[in-house]
């Protein structure tokens, strides 16, 4: 009896159950959709650039996830955000490698150019540089049967060098690694006394490419130099042997500079955290213009 019961009423209860049900999401998606247009429009990331966290599209929801798009563009801190709609269509088979992670984070390549665009143009791409891991590179007495003048000119003084990017790096997300090019003018000043000397100037084109990976909640990685060219601007010490100078530089990038960055990238920077929660078991993609990392979620 009781079966034939519910076999009567089983349409109705349905019914009442969908219509529950439906009421519950809207519900919901009307109080998501108040709290995500209170959020700010921009979070300050540094005192030079703001990250714009304008929501490009409305909430998706599926049976097992909720999908937000953000604009996730940098700009200059306190620079007037345009509404210009930012959208870049990432493919579903951007996946995890193993089960399924409780968050998927898509990043595309457009937010590291405009990460780096904000830094050149606030002329933070500018060094001088006055330590080296080799510091006999930085003595004129190291250059002496490379460049003889500059040495007789100025014999064992130390050096400096004055290092700033010429135009935004060029970067570019591809298979497993990430691919950049800069352009560099370098000019090497001579420390004599309390005078410092310009006395030579290139420019130079360093294509790396850097592959990332998480781990223990830090990311690490490493950079490996493809291309290299070296050009003259200007010289005060004569003649150079450009040949020559652009062996001992490439060698000195692939086996001191890069390796002491490589052993910085090594110890990994740490994850943030946010409102008390961190990544646990992240794993990160790098593939066709988009870095995806995919993680689970714990309590700090």
């Amino acid at each position: 009896m009781f079966s034939r019961l519910v076999d009567a009423f089983e349409s109705k209860i349905s019914s009442a159950v969908e219509d529950a049900i439906s009421k519950k999401i809207k519900e919901s998606i009307v109080g998501l959709d108040s709290m995500l247009q209170s959020l700010p429009k921009e979070v300050p990331v540094t005192n030079i650039a703001a990250l714009n966290v304008t929501f490009v599209d409305d909430p998706e929801l599926s049976e097992s996830s909720l999908d937000l798009e953000v604009n996730g563009l940098f700009s200059a801190k306190d620079a007037v955000v345009l509404s210009s709609h930012y959208h870049r269509s990432i493919r579903d088979s951007l996946s995890c490698k193993e089960a399924d992670k409780m968050i998927k984070i898509s990043l595309h390549e457009d937010v590291l150019k405009s990460a780096s665009s904000v830094y050149f143009n606030a002329s933070k791409m500018q060094w001088i540089v006055d330590k080296l891991p080799d510091q006999s590179l930085l003595n004129t007495a190291g250059w002496r049967f490379i460049i003889p003048k500059l040495y007789k000119m100025y014999p064992n003084h130390d050096m400096n060098l004055n290092v700033s990017v010429s135009s935004p790096p060029t970067i570019e997300v591809e298979n497993q690694h990430i691919k950049t090019t800069i352009l560099l003018d370098v000019v090497i000043d001579v420390l004599d006394v309390e005078e410092v000397i310009p006395v030579l100037s290139f420019s130079m084109v360093i294509g790396t490419s850097t592959s990332a990976e998480i781990s223990r909640n830090a990311l690490t990685g490493s950079v490996k130099l493809n291309d290299f060219t070296l050009s003259l601007n200007w010289s005060k010490v004569g003649d150079l042997h450009m040949l020559l100078i652009k062996t001992l530089l490439s060698t000195a990038l692939k086996t001191v500079i890069l390796p002491y960055i490589n052993l910085k990238l090594s110890e990994g920077f740490q994850l943030p955290v946010f409102h008390g929660y961190k990544l646990q078991d992240a794993q990160i993609l790098c593939t066709d213009s988009w870095i995806v990392i995919c993680s689970d979620v714990t309590s700090v």
